[in-house]
């Protein structure tokens, strides 16, 4: 499948988001080559996977749950927001807006929100780059960082672990495919 070249996205990427937002994505994308050098993966798609993962995040709720109408993804989608539906529905708008039909940088986008039991090198790098690019500093950032450095496996059931008690001990719902990847990545171990 085809894709874009990373110098043929910044500008698109970067009209699409707010300043904050774009220093993001171009630091995941910069987090994912570390993670792709580690784990002897394509650079330039991880690159492209961090830059591209939150090309919609910014977009207001109508756009997703016309999309969700328009390519007739799953209804259930509409019971969730745009934490969810960035990367699960952004990655729609990322194969029409931006030309990217490579199914691999696609599910990384969808995944990056949610990840999944089955996920590709790129979708752990992508996850994890998201999590843990630079300007990220939460508690436990650096022992996050080395699980991860040491196995990119070992980092996904790590953020899911994270992620999935930070929501239980908000009291804020967990997307079923987050349980289930949750099952899989730290209870299936």
């Amino acid at each position: 499948m085809t894709y874009p070249k990373y110098d043929q996205l910044y500008p698109e990427i970067k009209a699409a988001l707010s300043r904050e937002r774009f220093e993001h994505v171009v630091r995941t994308g910069e987090y994912a080559v570390h993670l792709a050098e580690l784990n002897h993966y394509d650079t330039e798609k991880a690159r492209i996977g961090g830059l591209i993962h939150d090309y919609a995040k910014e977009r207001p709720a109508d756009d997703f749950l016309a999309e969700i109408d328009k390519k007739h993804l799953d209804p259930d989608l509409k019971n969730w927001n745009s934490a969810i539906w960035h990367g699960v529905v952004g990655a729609e708008f990322a194969k029409d807006e931006l030309g990217i039909e490579d199914e691999e940088l696609l599910n990384s986008m969808r995944r990056h929100t949610t990840a999944d039991v089955e996920m590709t090198t790129l979708d752990k790098i992508v996850f994890m780059a998201d999590f843990l690019e630079l300007g990220r500093n939460f508690a436990d950032t650096d022992v996050a960082r080395d699980v991860t450095e040491q196995s990119l496996n070992d980092g996904v059931a790590w953020q899911l672990e994270f992620s999935v008690t930070r929501l239980v001990r908000n009291h804020q719902a967990v997307y079923p495919k987050t349980i289930y990847a949750y099952n899989h990545w730290v209870g299936g171990k």
